[in-house]
């Protein structure tokens, strides 16, 4: 079951039978502290997830337009859709996770099973990396941040199926 920043960290100290020492209470702190922030990030991705993907996905087939020539991963309408609803799955989850404060919701969501599913369908890898690496940009962009955390999400699953990919 997924699980926020605070519920994981209160898991793992509670387990251990530990009360929480320095390195919890700056984690602890750290999330309080970008809160309003991780939210406030959440709430413009909500409001701009349509053209947020849109763009992820024209930037992401100019760079690789042999996604929809004939034979590409992304041609025909239905196949190119699918691409779209994908990026834009990888969105919403991000928005998740970024206000949880914590992947697990990625691993449980978006990644178990994924790279399989993929590989089955004969879905390359690659593009789908560069994608949310196109999302994390725009997300930048619109947030008008770089902050570590905002992009932690994104880097989170392009690295986890980078991973998956050797």
């Amino acid at each position: 079951m997924p699980q926020d920043a605070i519920t994981s960290l209160i898991s793992t100290y509670d387990a251990t039978g530990k009360y929480f020492d320095r390195d919890a209470l700056d984690t602890l702190k750290s999330y309080f502290a970008t809160g309003s922030a991780r939210l406030a990030a959440s709430a413009a991705i909500t409001a701009n997830a349509a053209s947020l993907v849109r763009k992820a996905g024209s930037q992401l087939f100019e760079e690789v337009p042999d996604l929809i020539r004939p034979g590409g991963n992304a041609y025909t309408t239905r196949r190119f859709a699918a691409c779209l609803r994908d990026l834009d799955y990888y969105l919403r989850y991000a928005s998740y996770a970024l206000v949880a404060g914590n992947n697990d919701v990625l691993d449980e969501r978006v990644l178990q099973g994924l790279r399989d599913t993929y590989s089955s369908l004969g879905v390359a890898i690659g593009p789908t990396v560069r994608g949310i690496q196109i999302l994390k940009e725009l997300v930048f962009d619109l947030v008008g941040d770089d902050s570590e955390w905002l992009g932690e999400p994104f880097e989170y699953m392009a690295s986890e199926l980078a991973e998956k990919n050797l």
